[in-house]
């Protein structure tokens, strides 16, 4: 897989305020965007997994512990698969 780098400029004060090295900044920020991404519905979970850097089941769990569904079906979409299945 090939990848791209994009550079984002901070104050130099930030990585002092959240007392993280930048190294946790840039997991910090990956997750964040993947789980944003994911939420808006512009990444599927595999593809947002993969940005965040983490395994689908952890990006999975990450998105529980943020009270953030892991699908995106609705009750209508659960009944009308029911249905076709009968």
């Amino acid at each position: 897989m090939s990848t791209k780098t994009i550079s984002v400029d901070f104050p130099s004060d930030i990585l002092l305020a959240l007392n993280e090295s930048e190294t946790d900044l840039k997991k910090d920020i990956k997750i964040s965007l993947a789980i944003r991404l994911y939420s808006l519905q512009k990444l599927t979970i595999g593809k947002a997994s993969q940005l965040a850097g983490v395994s689908r089941l952890a990006f999975e769990t990450i998105l529980s512990e943020n009270n953030i569904p892991i699908s995106n079906l609705t009750i209508e979409d659960v009944m009308g698969d029911s249905q076709k299945l009968q």
